[in-house]
């Protein structure tokens, strides 16, 4: 039995591995073959940044260990330039190196592209920000079952 809740869990999963197939379409389409979509957008959501890797996972987009061998693999092959802290010599710091910040902004056009077609559909602006409000309550309702700080507590969703 299914109920609208566990419907939502099922579709916010799957959109995101629709959503990492169409990258994936997008890169081979460029002949890009040394970095996978996910990779792809962990370079994209760095963007102008200068991380660590603990900020990536802080951030809550990657898990760690996934995001270290993610970040060493794009470094070998040139997306992002990797330095030590200038005040923490034990800290690892990234950034997009210029064939990174080429990717990026490939994957901004593609994304802009997206925008652009969605105009008269039935995907209005006004749905998507229903839809992103509904769905930052569900995150916020999650990280308050998870304990985690600066969440809304579950009464708050009664």
């Amino acid at each position: 039995m299914t109920t609208p809740y566990y419907d939502a869990i099922q579709l916010i999963e799957r959109l995101h591995r629709y959503f990492l197939d169409v990258l994936k379409v997008e890169l081979d389409r460029r002949g890009v073959q040394d970095i996978n979509n996910v990779q792809s957008m962990i370079l994209y959501n760095i963007g102008d940044d200068d991380l660590t890797v603990g900020e990536l996972t802080i951030r809550g987009y990657y898990l760690g260990s996934n995001v270290s061998y993610n970040v060493k693999k794009m470094v070998e092959n040139g997306y992002l330039i990797q330095e030590r802290s200038v005040h923490d010599k034990r800290s690892i710091r990234v950034r997009l190196s210029d064939k990174g910040t080429a990717l990026r902004d490939a994957i901004a056009q593609m994304l802009k592209r997206h925008e652009e077609k969605l105009g008269g559909t039935e995907l209005t602006t006004q749905r998507l920000s229903d839809l992103n409000h509904t769905l930052h309550l569900i995150e916020r309702f999650w990280a308050a079952q998870t304990g985690f700080t600066g969440a809304l507590a579950a009464e708050d969703f009664d």
